[in-house]
């Protein structure tokens, strides 16, 4: 890495020239070709994820999130309302554009337009959306958003440095692991380890064809298994760059 010096000789970080602040996120809707995210909505979804989420055998899903499991459909419209009403989080419902329903809602958080920088968070995917082409969909039209509509230099993923699922997805995703905050949160009444991963403006471009090659067609075989991982495209690019 080049090492860039002020006029006492002190290492400096590199300029950004023509540097503005970024706009928050909108209540917009973006489509992809298996799911579509729409602004959370309670009216519309809240009914549909109810039944998404307790599709599963138990409701582990809730355990590393700071709300929820929801027992009643009645508490769980009252939070989604409440969580519709919110920018910072801006919550979006991802939509199976092959039932119309909602199955996962996810967010951008802890929005910091002036120096670009964004979080994805409270992802809530249920057993209908997970470890499917949706959910990498799904991410991959918010990454989309945040880095070729907003601007944005900097996507965060966090969790719970326990929560191993995530840590594998963000993995999976592209997210580069840059280490624990201690005792950075207590929820639930614990403590919570905070994992931090990233993906940079200057990584994009190459994550994002690993991800169109990911989710085209051919790489997928009659029966909807993936021919090549997201991991061994994202590989080929970086060799091939």
């Amino acid at each position: 890495m080049t090492q860039h010096l002020n006029e006492f000789g002190q290492p400096v970080g590199e300029c950004v020239p023509g540097w503005t602040p970024r706009a928050k996120p909108e209540p917009l809707t973006l489509t992809g070709k298996w799911c579509r995210l729409e602004p959370l909505d309670a009216a519309r979804h809240a009914d549909d994820l109810f039944a998404a989420w307790r599709s599963g055998p138990d409701q582990r899903g809730w355990t590393y999130l700071g709300v929820g499991p929801f027992e009643r459909v009645e508490d769980f419209r009252a939070y989604a309302a409440a969580a519709a009403q919110s920018t910072d989080p801006r919550h979006y419902a991802v939509i199976d554009l092959g039932s119309g329903r909602a199955v996962g809602s996810l967010s951008l958080m802890r929005q910091d337009p002036a120096n670009g920088v964004i979080e994805v968070g409270h992802v809530v995917f249920s057993p209908l959306l997970k470890q499917t082409r949706l959910s990498t969909e799904a991410q991959y039209l918010l990454m989309a958003y945040v880095f070729d509509t907003l601007g944005y230099r900097r996507y965060e993923w966090k969790c719970d440095s326990l929560n191993g699922p995530s840590r594998t997805t963000a993995g999976r995703l592209g997210f580069t692991f840059e280490g624990i905050f201690r005792q950075a949160i207590v929820y639930k009444g614990r403590n919570r380890d905070t994992a931090w991963f990233s993906i940079l403006d200057s990584e994009w471009p190459l994550n994002q064809r690993a991800f169109g090659a990911w989710l085209a067609d051919s790489n997928f075989d009659d029966e909807g298994r993936q021919r090549i991982s997201l991991a061994d495209l994202r590989a080929r690019e970086k060799a091939a760059a």
